[in-house]
């Protein structure tokens, strides 16, 4: 596999992430690949575009200008799954759900459940750790207009698979608004899990109880952390929260049997 100016290995096809995805052991391995991923050229054009041209008030910022990884222990016990890197947060920072308002609530959510080590993300590098959770996006690099087409969402899918799929000890996976809820049924059909048919419509608060080659796993749904929701008071944090707690009751039940 080719690599870039920066080291990451280079994807630049659907088929290619597939290839690229499958049989990776470790996370670091993934995250590496992800980085080096140029399968969509709508999106490569874009999140490169903003980082070249900037937001005003980060001119003097490096932007990522990449695909954004997940962050999180391979022992996460609990996914946190939402849309895609915002243009100038994750796309900036390098660091999903960081550097935008975001990104604000959902650390800051992880934080009050005791799943993160401060109630702050803004750079990499500014001590936050994560603890039973591993946070991921169903699109890895900023679209326009915040809108990934179905086949970009398809064509990062894999990614999303193979992330999962490292994570062994998964019970809960919390999915943050529509796209990331539609986003992730067929991912989790192609590992085996029994879906319910109809498929679950997407809620605040919908709970759905899956089985498949290990055993239970629980979808939980809230409305995504986008300034749209969380300004206009669709999303509050007591919400928020209730959606972590349950993840974190239900994950620490599962550990227990």
């Amino acid at each position: 596999m080719a690599l870039d100016a920066d080291g990451f290995p280079v994807t630049r096809s659907a088929a290619g992430v597939v290839r690229a995805a499958a049989g990776v052991r470790e996370l670091a391995v993934l995250d590496a690949r992800v980085s080096g991923c140029r399968a969509c050229p709508r999106l490569v054009a874009w999140r490169e575009e903003v980082a070249r041209v900037k937001r005003a008030s980060f001119r003097d910022e490096d932007y990522w200008g990449r695909p954004v990884p997940g962050l999180g222990p391979a022992d996460a016990r609990i996914a946190v799954v939402g849309l895609a890197p915002a243009a100038h947060g994750g796309n900036r920072t390098g660091r999903v759900f960081t550097g935008d308002r975001s990104g604000d609530w959902i650390f800051a959510a992880l934080w009050r459940a005791g799943l993160a080590s401060q109630p702050t993300s803004t750079h990499i590098g500014d001590g936050l750790e994560l603890t039973g959770v591993r946070v991921a996006a169903a699109v890895r690099c900023a679209p326009p207009d915040n809108a990934p087409t179905p086949q970009e969402r398809d064509t990062c899918s894999p990614w999303l698979a193979r992330e999962l799929a490292l994570l062994p000890d998964l019970r809960v996976i919390v999915v943050l608004g529509g796209f990331g809820w539609t986003a992730l049924w067929p991912v989790l059909a192609a590992a085996g899990y029994r879906l319910p048919r109809p498929r679950p419509v997407f809620g605040h608060g919908v709970e759905v109880d899956l089985e498949g080659p290990r055993g239970r796993l629980t979808l939980l749904g809230s409305y995504h952390v986008s300034q749209q929701n969380t300004f206009t008071g669709r999303l509050t944090e007591p919400m928020l929260d209730a959606v972590l707690a349950r993840a974190t009751e239900l994950a620490g039940t599962f550990a227990r049997e």
